[in-house]
């Protein structure tokens, strides 16, 4: 069984997959990233597989996760890249 969940756009050509499927005989969620170019179309080997038995502990993490948690996260990194941006230029 597959089902698809849905999918959020990495790049022009990268998009992140996320699917409930039963590989080699295990349910399980994968994440995994699919690229369509010219010289390959499919899912790539990067990604990662949550076991169904570990699903309730893994949503619970991802549920546990806030907007400000994110908000914190991006000035973080907006100001390291500032930091570096700026170390780049006196050189």
């Amino acid at each position: 069984m597959e089902k698809d969940i849905g999918k959020i756009k990495k790049n022009d050509t990268t998009d992140i997959v996320i699917r409930i499927d039963d590989f080699g005989g295990r349910a399980g969620v994968t994440i995994r990233e699919f690229t369509t170019s010219e010289r390959y179309t499919g899912f790539t080997k990067s990604g990662t597989r949550i076991p169904a038995a570990d699903f309730a502990n893994f949503k619970q993490m991802i549920n546990s996760i806030t907007d400000e948690d994110i908000k914190v996260a991006e000035e973080s990194a907006a100001q390291q890249q500032e930091q570096q941006s700026g170390a780049q230029e006196t050189f």
